[in-house]
């Protein structure tokens, strides 16, 4: 293998995400001679960004006072809330509950707020560079040194091709895992350090959008509307979002919680069922969906925060698990996880040891992220414990009676671990797309512009390749092939026998395969140079 070229860095930063670059601008406005770098793995800094997203702006206001002066584009200020319980043919809007009052915040495109955090790091001095997947963490001696980032031109086959760059080591005293959710090199810190140890399984939903574009007539800039309800059963959690934002523009989508015990469930089918409803095809018909993406999102909570730091390094943004649910928003605990930690690497760099980073967790303690993150953290897990209804009645004792101070903490499960065996779940029968309001998989997929080199490893991988037919085909009946939003995976039927076709070059990087497989056996890694969707502005 050829040899690598090195480079050293003060700080390594590993996504350029909210939380990655809410850091990068925290260390630098703290210490300008502080050599920063951010490697991405999308193409562009905010190419594979995806959320709602409403932006609840309390970090940004601590980061950038003045970024109302210069907002990013499409920033919408919130509006009307409107909060919905959903029947089959009919909707019934509900009390807002207080997590989900959005007075002051805005509706935003997140690739859109990532590409603006981008510019302004870059005029501070932070070295950026997108495109360059990192697909090894250097650790020695116990100690992370740094990462292997832009390895690119090895063959289907493993071999060494025409166009093979070993990529480079990128050193650095410390180094920030900002991957977001299920990151391919934070799963295996976890590991490697034993970060899990003592806190709950992290549990995981699955958002699913499209971006629209609808009459201007039938347009409010800023209105922001959820539902629970249909088509979701009383056995799952889920529910939906339409942001409005710009001027004819609607950010809509659907979440399912991973949790769902019915392997003949399929989150995408929900999602385009969802929008048949009459309240939902009301703002959506006369429009055209422009774009669409998919993503896994954290919703542990709490209770399934792990060990923050390690030798030579710390986990902040998503991929430690700040999202609070309740109010469906993350942005801004994951800006405010990035903003601790650079706090307490500049303190660290002062010093001449690379120890681990206790005043990292420390600091994080004492602010107002892990305040907001422990008041609500037993409202996710109360819908498992309690059932729909029951869990709408926990949500509300918790929040009004309890004030989020209840003397227990519920506990989560894996959520592989609840699927149920094929046949003894019921069916579910999908009303074919129209091709109008609902689509298919691979049309969908197209409008992500997904794009993986042709020739290059899969990765997406099985662990024992031979416990798919026993496993997942024969106890599940191929639930990898419903769950997947992308028609990644396919089970087809050769000479008799059934196979499994894993179309990799489908991938949106949703991570959900890694998450729901009954029997961990897919393991998700990152592609080479920039593989992936590439969302467009408003994503």
């Amino acid at each position: 293998m050829s040899e690598r070229e090195a480079m050293e860095f003060d700080v390594l930063i590993v996504g350029a995400g909210p939380s990655g670059l809410a850091a990068a601008i925290r260390l630098k406005q703290l210490s300008p001679e502080t050599n920063v770098c951010v490697v991405e793995k999308g193409s562009e800094v905010g190419a594979h960004i995806l959320s709602g997203a409403v932006m609840e702006p309390r970090a940004l206001d601590e980061l950038i006072p003045d970024w109302r002066d210069d907002p990013p584009a499409l920033a919408t200020p919130a509006a009307e809330d409107r909060f919905m319980f959903l029947t089959e043919t009919r909707a019934f809007r509900l009390p807002t509950p207080p997590q989900m009052h959005n007075n002051g915040n805005y509706v935003v495109s997140l690739g859109n707020v990532c590409r603006w955090l981008g510019g302004k790091a870059e005029a501070l001095g932070v070295e950026i560079y997108p495109g360059f997947a990192a697909s090894e963490t250097i650790i020695e001696d116990g100690v992370v040194k740094g990462v292997v980032a832009g390895v690119m031109g090895i063959t289907r086959g493993g071999e060494e091709g025409p166009n093979y760059q070993p990529g480079m080591e990128l050193r650095a005293t410390y180094t920030m895992f900002a991957e977001g959710c299920r990151g391919s090199l934070t799963k295996k810190l976890f590991d490697t350090f034993g970060l899990r140890e003592g806190v709950q399984p992290q549990t995981y939903g699955i958002g699913i959008k499209e971006l629209w574009q609808i009459p201007k007539e039938k347009h409010t800039p800023g209105l922001i509307w959820h539902s629970t309800g249909w088509p979701m059963k009383t056995d799952t959690y889920g529910g939906s979002w339409l942001y409005m934002l710009g001027e004819d523009l609607v950010s809509v989508g659907f979440v399912v919680g991973l949790d769902y015990p019915n392997p003949w469930l399929s989150p995408f089918d929900e999602f385009q069922r969802f929008k048949m409803h009459p309240a939902v095809r009301g703002m959506l018909e006369g429009g055209k969906r422009i774009a669409y993406g998919a993503r896994a999102l954290n919703e542990g909570g709490f209770q399934s925060i792990p060990k923050l730091v390690f030798p030579g390094g710390m986990l902040i943004g998503d991929g430690a698990g700040f999202l609070n649910v309740p109010k469906i928003k993350g942005t801004h605990t994951a800006m405010k996880s990035g903003m601790v930690a650079a706090e307490a690497v500049d303190t660290a760099l002062g010093r001449d040891q690379p120890a681990v980073l206790d005043s990292y967790p420390e600091m994080l303690r004492q602010s107002w992220l892990w305040e907001e993150l422990h008041g609500v953290r037993n409202i996710r897990p109360g819908f498992v414990k309690f059932g729909f209804w029951g869990g709408m009645v926990n949500a509300a004792l918790d929040t009004y009676v309890f004030r989020g101070k209840a003397p227990w903490t519920f506990k989560h499960h894996e959520d592989h671990a609840v699927l149920k065996k094929a046949a003894d779940a019921p069916k579910i029968e999908y009303p074919k797309p129209d091709g109008v309001l609902t689509f298919d998989r691979l049309s969908s997929v197209f409008l992500s512009n997904t794009n993986h080199e042709e020739d290059q490893p899969a990765h997406l991988k099985l662990r024992a390749s031979d416990n798919w037919l026993g496993e997942n085909w024969e106890k599940y009946a191929s639930p990898e092939s419903r769950y997947c939003p992308a028609g990644v995976y396919e089970a087809v039927e050769d000479n008799g026998a059934h196979k499994l076709v894993i179309n990799a070059q489908n991938c949106v990087h949703c991570k959900t395969c890694d998450i729901k497989d009954p029997g961990q056996n897919i393991d998700w890694c990152t592609p080479e140079g920039s593989g992936g969707p590439n969302y467009i502005g408003g994503m």
